[in-house]
Formats: structure tokens, C-alpha cells, sequence
């Protein structure tokens, strides 16, 4: 997962197929979002269901995603708790900007765009973080790491290893 993943070129039924079953484990889990290498699958896309900061859910796949950030003075940190599937069970405060941008193209190859505050922009970040090869746990300190390992050493038993399929 260290590693960026291969662009869509394709826009097929396999595609539509892949992107079904990462919804369907996605939800199984009990996410809000869910990158493609998640599930072993080598493919610069992620899906997402997840409320904004005025609890408007919003639902969509990128593919080929591109983040825009703020800067300067509308640049403001959010350092509220975030997980990861990936680490089930386990949350730790994590610093991202309160507000993000997506870019990229859906399932059909047309240009998407998501934007939003609150866990959506954490969420988008997050994911698309794991499409470049960045994993949650390279965003935090030493410490926070380890109380990561530890709640998620903690809750291991409450995640079998085939969780969440």
C-alpha cells in the first residue's frame, strides 16, 4: 500500500463490477470510504458514502483522483479522530485541512468533482492518500501511532482475518 497505484485507462464492465464489490465491503465495514488497494486490487480508485460537516451525505467513485487543498488564510486544520479499515477499530486524531477538493473521473471516464468539510474532507484526503501510496498511519506521530497499534492490537479478536467479506 506504499506505493502509488496504476491510473484507469479502462472504463469497463469489470470496472463497474470492482467498484460495486468495494461498496458492498465498504459498507460490510461500516466505512465511509474505501481505495481499491484496500481490498488487494492495484487501480487509482476509491468509493465513499459520508455525511459533511452539516450531516449531508454524499456518495460517489473516483478514479485517477486529484486532491486541492486550501492554502494561506482559508488553510484551517481539523484535528478530530480519523480511522482507517485498514486499522479496524482503532482511532486517533489526525491534522488534515477542514476543507478538500476532489477531482478525477467516474465509472463512464467523465470528469467528477466532490468537494466538502467536516469527515467528507477528511475523507476524501484519506482515500486519496491511498491512491499515491500514503497510508494513514504516515500522517502521525510516533505516539499517536502507537496508541493506533494499541487500540487496534486491542479490538483484533472483534475482526477475524477474512473481516470484513
Amino acid at each position: 500500500m506504499h506505493r502509488a497505484q496504476e491510473r484507469v485507462t479502462v472504463f469497463d464492465d469489470a470496472l463497474r463490477a470492482l467498484a460495486a464489490d468495494m461498496v458492498a465491503t465498504m459498507y460490510a465495514a461500516e466505512g465511509v470510504g474505501l481505495a481499491a488497494c484496500q481490498i488487494g486490487e492495484d487501480v487509482a480508485m476509491f468509493v465513499f458514502d459520508c455525511p459533511d460537516a452539516s450531516d449531508q451525505r454524499v456518495v460517489g467513485v473516483v478514479c485517477n483522483p486529484s486532491l486541492v487543498l486550501p492554502e494561506g488564510r482559508d488553510r484551517r486544520l481539523d484535528d478530530s479522530p480519523e480511522g482507517c479499515l485498514s486499522f479496524p477499530g482503532a482511532f486517533v486524531d489526525c491534522a488534515r485541512p477542514d476543507y478538500a477538493v476532489v477531482e478525477g473521473v467516474g465509472l463512464d471516464g467523465r470528469p467528477v468533482r466532490f468537494e466538502g468539510d467536516g469527515l467528507l474532507a477528511k475523507c476524501l484526503q484519506h482515500e486519496t492518500d491511498h491512491t499515491v501510496g500514503t497510508v494513514f498511519g504516515d500522517r502521525l506521530s510516533a505516539k499517536a501511532m502507537k496508541k493506533l497499534r494499541k487500540q487496534h492490537d486491542a479490538a483484533v479478536d472483534d475482526y477475524p482475518a477474512d473481516w470484513p467479506t
